[in-house]
């Protein structure tokens, strides 16, 4: 027979409990697949009420009550890879109840019996029976015992044949908690061994098992469920125990305020966990003991009255009460928490001015001073846009000489002066003023908006400074006005008409150039040196001068002025040539030179400008010639072939434009040069020789202080070195030191006559310095250490020739047998030549005749370097 994949029927029937808990598994499909390999996805046609899980065992999806009538619902399964799809439709009904069973027939320990099943080697084609569904066990919590209490009896059809042993697994047996749930293994007696807790585990997950005694299985496993009944063991326990809400004063009644919420940990789909909330008590009772409601089942908070009014009652405190068993007072457990609700503001008090009018002074010319303050009260809570006023202001103040700040702290008005006042022009000022909230009022107060008062302010008259009319004042002068010259008046006005002031006094403030003086008691100012435009005090063409007028108020106030003197040019001035020197070649061409006519006037006294050369001395006419190429400039050139190199003064006379005429002379100092084919001067030095600018003088000024400071330094350097030579002077005595003597010590000598030595200068000397009399630190570098002397040999005072290869050698040996000394042959002196000399001294060298009786003149023919000799030679005695 070929197999058949899908469920083995069409209707699934199983009898379940009425009470029917989330998660609660209900029964178990059966699903044949022929290929081992599909992977089979189960479904539910009531996914909330029922689920399937991978195994097909259907679990309930949520906790309700099965009614009289079989429940039906379709159990699809597909598979994944092809999408194919298989149904089945499950009848649940619920289990009977008997009304006449007798208490002691409903304790009888009721007997599970393992569903029967055909043994594996029995005919493959033997259906075989379908597993039954084991309704659920209910256990109440927090039972009293006595433990382990008897629950039911798992027995197998088969222990009558066989030796059979029951054992269960799962959550409460073998797996933690462990050891709740214990099984006989010989009767299958199922019991409970403690007291449970539906809040820590609601229900329990076992599988039953029955093997022989060889442990192979007898039966396939079934499932037995224990659900946990609640009991009303816990008391509602409120999220917070203060609860904090607000409510706007003035709300209507119906208006939603705040939520409490309180748990209970037992079943919330039972009545020990359905909860009931109510309002114990209110704090105050004003305006009414009943101002809130609270909606016993959400708890909800809403207002029930009107009147909340934040200025009277500010909070409300009322204990709130939960009760389970649905708020039944006898059988139900209860507890409480608190709802402290505070009233909010709202403007429903505008500010109102204390007084009617406000006061306040102020001294003329004075600005950003508070002048009055402006109180208000508001019954609002303060801080808030409520509470805060605006103030403006509604009359009296066209020109806008105030304003009104508001101060944050105490919400006062300060009336403060922004432009200033004149006493002179007005002595009082009554201001209209207006306060009002930030935000507006709210919609049905009666009161009006804003409040209203006056603000009276006197000016004070005080001592104001004096001031010129104009300031500045232009005044238009030529130039080259003498002193004691009357200039102009200027004169102060005192803004102070209703004080008792004598005359104002003038004086000087500022006047660079020293021009002017002015009368301390008129203002007239005359000059006392000449107007000149063209001194560096004057800035185009106008030099400022400021004066100051006093008063003799209290306190005394001064002001001052500035007068304004513009300068008009007159000729004055007489041009100059820049620049003052210039090169050019000796020869005819090129020797173009430019020069730029300079005048310290203006237009007109200035250019254009006549250029021309004087008729004396008549070898600057013969020699230069001049011609003008613009307005301000000329071109001075050779007029003959060629001029000698060297700096001659070129008179030039240049005439302005004036009227009537200025002109100068102006000498123009011209270095004539030898040039190349490019117009540059090859024999500058020369020529700069014979006629040094100030650039050249200044810098052969530094060369010579510079070499100055090096011939000190060296001379500083040469006597600490003499100090050095004398600190490490050599053991000999000075006077026997013949070193100088010695010339040269690479000559070989010229023939045998040359051979005659002297051999006594080889040996040492007779008496030298003991190491211990010399001065610590200036031993000598090639010197051995102080230690114990060896005995080297002494040569004796009487030379012999033939033996100072013996005296060497002998030496030799006693040096290397020293322990003392180091190995470098500089322990030796071998720089000393002697106590004496048969040379002569170089200074007593004469020559062979007298300069005086020889002519030396001649050497003045030879040159300037044979002039020195010819002096020192030549010039007899002397």
């Amino acid at each position: 027979m070929s197999c058949k994949t899908g469920f083995p029927e069409d209707v699934h029937s199983a009898v379940v409990s009425r009470s029917v808990h989330g998660g609660q598994p209900l029964l178990n499909v059966r699903f044949q697949s022929c290929d081992g390999n599909k992977k089979i996805h189960f479904g539910s046609s009531e996914p909330e009420d029922f689920r399937v899980g991978e195994d097909g065992v259907v679990y309930a999806g949520r906790s309700f009550q099965l009614s009289a009538e079989p429940t039906e619902f379709i159990v699809s399964a597909q598979d994944k890879e092809t999408q194919e799809e298989w149904q089945m439709r499950v009848k649940l009904t619920p289990e009977p109840v008997f009304a006449g069973a007798s208490e002691k027939d409903q304790k009888k320990i009721e007997d599970i019996i393992f569903p029967w099943q055909q043994y594996k080697h029995s005919s493959p084609l033997k259906r075989q029976k379908r597993d039954w569904v084991i309704p659920p066990i209910n256990l109440p919590e927090n039972s009293r015992g006595p433990f382990p209490q008897e629950l039911v009896r798992i027995r197998s059809d088969r222990d009558k044949s066989l030796s059979l042993r029951y054992s269960v697994t799962g959550p409460g047996a073998d797996q933690p908690p462990t050891g709740i749930f214990i099984i006989n293994p010989i009767s299958g007696q199922l019991s409970v061994t403690k007291p449970l807790d539906r809040e820590q585990i609601a229900s329990f997950h076992l599988r039953a098992h029955a093997v022989d005694v060889n442990g192979n299985q007898v039966e396939n496993p079934i499932d037995i469920v224990i659900n946990v009944i609640d009991m009303n063991d816990n008391r509602p326990e409120f999220l917070h125990q203060v609860w904090n809400g607000t409510v706007p004063e003035g709300s209507k009644p119906g208006t939603y305020v705040m939520t409490v919420t309180a748990i209970d940990a037992d079943d919330p789909n039972a009545q020990n966990g359905m909860l009931r909330y109510r309002i114990l008590s209110q704090a105050p009772s004003s305006p009414s003991p009943n101002m809130f409601t609270i909606n016993n089942e959400t708890g909800d908070i809403i207002t029930v009255a009107a009147g909340l009014d934040r200025e009277k009652v500010q909070q409300y405190t009322l204990i709130i009460q939960a009760t389970d068993m649905e708020g039944n007072p006898t059988y139900g457990l209860s507890n409480t928490a608190t709802a402290v609700i505070t009233v909010t503001d709202v403007n429903d008090n505008p500010p109102e001015f204390t007084a009617m009018t406000f006061y306040g002074e102020v001294p003329e010319n004075r600005v950003d001073v508070i002048v009055a303050n402006l109180t208000v009260t508001d019954k609002d809570q303060p801080h808030t846009p409520a509470w805060n006023a605006m103030y403006r202001m509604t009359g009296g103040d066209p020109a806008g000489r105030f304003t009104i700040l508001t101060d944050p702290n105490s919400n006062d008005g300060l009336v403060t002066v922004v432009k200033p006042i004149d006493f002179e022009t007005n002595r009082m000022f009554v201001l209209t003023v207006a306060a009002e909230n930030q935000v507006p009022l709210a919609k049905g107060i009666q009161h009006p908006p804003q409040s209203t008062a006056t603000v009276s302010i006197t000016v004070i008259d005080v001592n104001e400074s004096p001031y010129f009319v104009p300031n500045p004042k232009l005044v238009r002068q030529e130039e080259g006005l003498l002193a004691g010259s009357m200039l102009t008046t200027f004169t102060a006005q005192d803004p102070d008409r209703y004080m008792q002031q004598t005359s104002l006094r003038y004086s000087k403030l500022s006047d660079p150039a020293n021009w002017l003086k002015i009368d301390p008691v008129n203002g007239q100012i005359t000059t006392t040196a000449v107007l000149d435009r063209e001194s560096i005090y004057v800035q185009n063409n106008m030099y400022n001068a400021t004066f100051l007028a006093s008063d003799n108020g209290i306190p005394p106030m001064s002001g001052t002025g500035t007068l304004q003197i513009y300068l008009l040019d007159i000729n004055d001035n007489a041009p100059q040539v820049n620049p003052k020197e210039a090169t050019t070649c000796e020869t005819l061409q090129p020797n173009a030179i430019n020069i730029t006519a300079v005048d310290p006037d203006i237009d007109p006294n200035a250019g254009p400008f006549a250029f021309e050369l004087p008729d004396t001395p008549a070898s600057i006419k013969r020699n230069w010639t001049i011609v003008r190429i613009s307005g301000d400039h000329a071109q001075l050139s050779l007029r003959i072939r060629f001029l000698e190199a060297g700096i001659y003064d070129v008179p030039i006379v240049i005439t302005d434009s004036g009227n009537p005429h200025a002109s100068s002379t102006s000498v123009l100092k011209v270095k004539v040069c030898q040039c190349d084919i490019n117009g540059d001067c090859t024999d500058v030095d020369r020529i700069v020789g014979a006629g040094l600018g100030t650039g050249a003088i200044i810098a052969i000024l530094l060369c010579i202080i510079i070499l100055l400071i090096l011939v000190l330094m060296f001379v500083v350097w040469m006597k600490r070195r003499d100090k050095e030579r004398q600190a490490k002077q050599l053991l000999i005595d000075p006077e026997d030191d013949v070193r100088d003597n010695i010339l040269k010590y690479d000559e070989e000598g010229g023939g045998e006559e040359d051979q005659d030595y002297d051999l006594s200068q080889l040996q040492q000397p007779d008496t030298v310095e003991p190491d211990a009399i010399k001065p610590v630190g200036i031993r000598r570098l090639d010197e051995r250490p102080i230690h114990a002397e060896p005995q080297y040999p002494v040569r004796s005072a009487a030379p012999h020739p033939g033996d100072i290869g013996d005296f060497i050698n002998e030496g030799l040996k006693a040096a290397d047998n020293d322990p003392t000394a180091p190995p470098y042959d500089s322990l030796l002196v071998f720089d000393y030549e002697g106590s004496g000399s048969t040379a002569g001294s170089l200074s007593s060298l004469n020559s062979s005749s007298s300069g005086g009786e020889q002519d030396y003149d001649y050497l003045n023919d030879w040159g300037p370097r044979f002039k020195k000799l010819a002096d020192m030679y030549g010039g007899g005695d002397d």
